[in-house]
């Protein structure tokens, strides 16, 4: 029922109310008002228990893969953590600054608190025109990560690893802060 609606909702953008409450109407099998608890609340804890249950098969898709939704659903937001990590590992934070889902000032507040607990190796990169995905959208639109983010992120890999590889090496026009970096230019 919810894809229904969701199909039906180009008709949601109209003005037109009568069209607005004909599609919701059919949708929910209602002439009359659609109750948020009666018709609503019901389709969306239906919906979350249909993907939330563990199924391996349902994560291809790592937007409904049940085992990362739970994940995120009991995520505390919480600076405070962060001190909690091990000093001995690297810490790379990669942020569109386009980001419209993860506005690019937590990142600089991620990277302040990791200055402020001593955290000894950690590098902040920030992508201009870039939004969520590393693509140069303001939304949420997907498309192929730009390939110097690719290389940045290869270059730090390579960098933690202990491995050497001479022909990568790091973009120097992205935003880069870091512990250990004091460099900072624009792409």
């Amino acid at each position: 029922m919810l894809r229904n609606l969701l199909v039906s909702s180009s008709v949601l953008r109209t003005n037109n109310t009568k069209d607005i409450t004909n599609t919701l109407g059919k949708a929910f099998g209602t002439t009359a008002y659609i109750s948020i608890d009666k018709h609503l609340n019901p389709l969306l804890i239906k919906t979350y228990e249909n993907i939330t249950p563990f199924n391996p098969s349902k994560c291809n898709n790592i937007g409904v893969c049940p085992i990362l939704l739970r994940s995120l659903f009991s995520l505390t937001p919480n600076l405070s953590i962060i001190g909690n990590v091990s000093k001995s590992i690297g810490i790379l934070i990669l942020n569109g600054e386009n980001d419209s889902q993860t506005p690019v000032q937590q990142a600089f507040l991620l990277k302040q608190r990791l200055t402020e607990v001593n955290h000894p190796d950690h590098t902040l990169i920030t992508y201009p025109n870039l939004g969520h995905t590393f693509y140069p959208e303001w939304l949420t639109s997907i498309g192929p990560i730009q390939p110097y983010v690719l290389a940045d992120l290869y270059a730090w890999l390579e960098a933690h690893s202990g491995l050497s590889n001479s022909d990568i090496t790091p973009t120097t026009t992205a935003s880069i802060t870091g512990a250990n970096t004091n460099s900072s230019s624009k792409r």
